[in-house]
């Protein structure tokens, strides 16, 4: 019998409901009351500054509870638990009419998404297959063509609820469509393990 293997995938991980109702709540009117900066490539997105998860109370304990899960998806990327830290974490205020562009994390190897808030479904997040890959140059799209994990240039993430969790890895394109709700608020952040070592020569990360 055929049998299909799956080469070379690209992990998500999806961690339902990690943070408890009272610290997401908490978030969300610490992040309302928080000052805020305009994105540069849309006028009804906001962010907070960036900052050190160590410097910052709220961000402090959230990141606690993202480590361990941090630990189980960096098995998925090196094939060892590896320590890892969180190193910087910033909020989004997407208002309606508002969109994120496309984008990567730069100078980390996992980054993550928690979302405080109910998505419109018009704007879950949406994460694009890397360009400049090897795909052939020629492509095949009809309205009969079954799209599959193989062919697909766009994953969209099911809904996600307020408290949930997602990680990637920080080289991964992703977007996030026009609202056409109400204020979507989530935390991103970005993390890096200690050290990383090949054959011994070992490159530290960690302050």
């Amino acid at each position: 019998m055929d049998q299909i293997e799956a080469l070379f995938p690209i992990p998500m991980m999806r961690s339902p409901a990690l943070l408890p109702p009272e610290l997401n709540e908490a978030a969300v009117a610490s992040i309302r009351d928080a000052h805020v900066e305009t994105n540069l490539r849309s006028d009804a997105l906001f962010h907070t500054q960036v900052a050190n998860p160590l410097e910052n109370n709220l961000f402090q304990s959230i990141a606690e509870l993202a480590v361990p899960k941090l630990v189980d998806f960096g098995v998925l990327l090196f094939g060892e638990r590896l320590r890892w830290t969180v190193k910087e974490m910033w909020t989004n205020m997407l208002e309606k009419g508002g969109s994120q562009a496309l984008h990567s994390h730069a100078n980390s190897f996992i980054s993550g998404i928690l979302y405080l808030t109910p998505s419109h479904p018009a704007c879950r997040t949406v994460f694009v297959r890397p360009p400049g890959g090897n795909d052939f140059s020629f492509r095949h799209h009809t309205r009969s063509a079954a799209i599959g994990p193989f062919n697909a240039g766009k994953y969209v993430l099911p809904e996600a609820e307020p408290g949930d969790l997602v990680l990637f890895p920080s080289y991964l394109y992703h977007e996030v469509p026009k609202n056409q709700g109400e204020q979507r608020i989530t935390i991103a952040f970005n993390a890096i393990p200690d050290s990383l070592d090949c054959w011994g020569y070992r490159i530290n990360f960690a302050p």
